[in-house]
């Protein structure tokens, strides 16, 4: 007996049987990698704590390699849930400071970013890098006007790994050398502000070694609760930055009440934050700063080769829990920043700029004004933003207004200075409707004068009478 099928079940038959095949051969290659992720190891570690600031950088050099001598395709990094939050920047690269890919996914409530080498070898020598903010704790949480500022840092000794580690070497760095305490898993040397921990040999997968510090540590702890940048592009030659900056003093609180002759009698208080500066482009002209109570002259502005440095000081000095506000604006010349080609136009400029040393922004909102008549717009950000709806701001001589677009991101820090890419087409035509309702506008009032003297609007017309 021969059963013959239509056709159009053969069909199907034969997409089952190849869905079948790739899924085998998808799982052999998962399970592949499985296999090689479970033979590497860590077979060195240098790990480099920074914590002398109110960011934590957190540095590793590590050296892995497969047992089995297969080559090495990915490398998965951890961070636990708990230190996820405060990740405000990680970045891997090669021995040649050449950027790796990475990807992120959570698995068992703790954070993998998968590193991928684009050339597989057996040993790999790569570097990691991870800041935090605010895991640095005031400890205790309020000091007087003149006393120290004291932070405690908990965190890992180890190097957090789902991979054996064969050697470990930890370096912190602190701000000061008045250490009141520090975890003690030998061996270890303290000297000044420094402590070298290691080496440790033979670190199982997943190992939590507790570290904690407490220390001096009366770095300014200065955050940007908010930064409302504004871009606003001219083809007339200008580019316009204006950023409303709101601060808060976020260090250890102020006990009791603030004295002003205490602290001009003794100016000590480290943990006060008096001035800083800000660095702008070099380009930068007619810089402005000012707050709610009008234009604050207690700046200094110093021009240099390759930026302008500007020495902001507030109208008084902030302690812990204290908050300021104020904005800055500076002009730029747009042929640095915006380049053309026909029609076509490359806006490239910085999402954000420098406002601090070592500064944290706890939320940003950029707006880029662009001019009337732009079309085809094409965003590229160094990074993931949120991206709001487009809006359209007006001001003179606008007719259906100019496209603003609004992003927003949130826990930055420095490393995320770096420059957008903005496309999009804009008719050279277009330059010409400003002065074109210029002169009409001048042109119906001119027509209006002169038609309003020819006529005659008088009520009464004179006659003249015969005697």
């Amino acid at each position: 007996h021969i059963e013959i099928f239509p056709v159009p079940y053969l069909r199907v038959q034969r997409k089952k049987m190849k869905i079948t095949r790739c899924s085998t051969f998808l799982l052999l290659i998962i399970y592949s990698i499985c296999l090689i992720q479970a033979k590497i190891v860590n077979k060195n570690v240098e790990r480099s704590l920074d914590i002398s600031t109110q960011l934590i950088k957190d540095l590793f050099k590590i050296t892995a390699t497969n047992s089995d001598g297969l080559p090495i395709s990915v490398y998965t990094f951890i961070v636990p849930a708990a230190e996820r939050k405060n990740l405000a920047f990680i970045s891997a690269r090669d021995e040649n400071k050449k950027e790796l890919k990475y990807t992120e996914r959570l698995v068992d409530g703790n954070h993998q970013f998968i590193i991928a080498f684009p050339k597989s070898v057996s040993t790999e020598v790569f570097i990691i890098e991870a800041i935090y903010t605010k895991r640095l704790i005031p400890h205790p949480m309020e000091i007087p006007q003149s006393g120290k500022q004291l932070v405690r840092y908990e965190g890992n000794l180890y190097l957090f790994s789902p991979y054996e580690t064969a050697s470990q070497k930890v370096n912190v760095l602190l701000s000061s050398s008045n250490i009141l305490s520090h975890t003690q898993v030998k061996p270890y040397n303290v000297a000044s502000n420094k402590i070298k921990y290691g080496p440790y040999e033979n670190i199982a997968a997943f190992t939590n070694q507790s570290l904690i510090i407490h220390y001096e540590n009366e770095r300014p702890f200065l955050t940007t609760t908010r930064l409302e940048r504004v871009i606003e592009v001219s083809h007339w030659g200008n580019i316009a930055v204006k950023e409303n900056i709101f601060m808060t003093h976020t260090g250890a609180l102020l006990k009791g009440s603030f004295s002003r002759y205490e602290f001009q009698k003794d100016s000590r208080s480290g943990h006060a934050i008096k001035s800083y500066k800000t660095i702008l482009p070099s380009s930068a002209s007619d810089v402005y700063y000012r707050d709610t109570n009008g234009n604050i002259s207690t700046s200094n502005m110093k021009i240099f080769r390759d930026y302008v440095e500007l020495e902001l000081r507030p109208r008084f000095p902030l302690f812990g829990g204290w908050k300021t506000q104020y904005t800055l604006g500076y002009n730029m010349p747009s042929f640095e920043y915006l380049y053309n080609s026909g029609d076509k136009y490359l806006l490239k400029m910085r999402l954000i700029d420098h406002i601090y040393n070592d500064m944290v922004i706890d939320e940003a909102e950029i707006k880029i004004i662009l001019p009337e008549g732009v079309s085809n717009i094409e965003l590229t950000t160094p990074y993931t933003v949120k991206r709001g709806p487009n809006e359209l701001h007006y001001t003179y001589l606008d007719t259906v207004g100019r496209p603003v677009i609004t992003l927003s991101c949130k826990n930055l820090v420095e490393n995320h200075i770096a420059n957008f890419n903005l496309k999009y087409t804009f008719s050279k035509i277009t330059l010409l409707q400003e002065p074109l309702l210029v002169v009409a506008f001048f042109f119906i009032i001119f027509f209006i004068a002169i038609i309003s003297l020819r006529l005659d609007f008088s009520i009464n017309t004179t006659h003249s009478h015969k005697d």
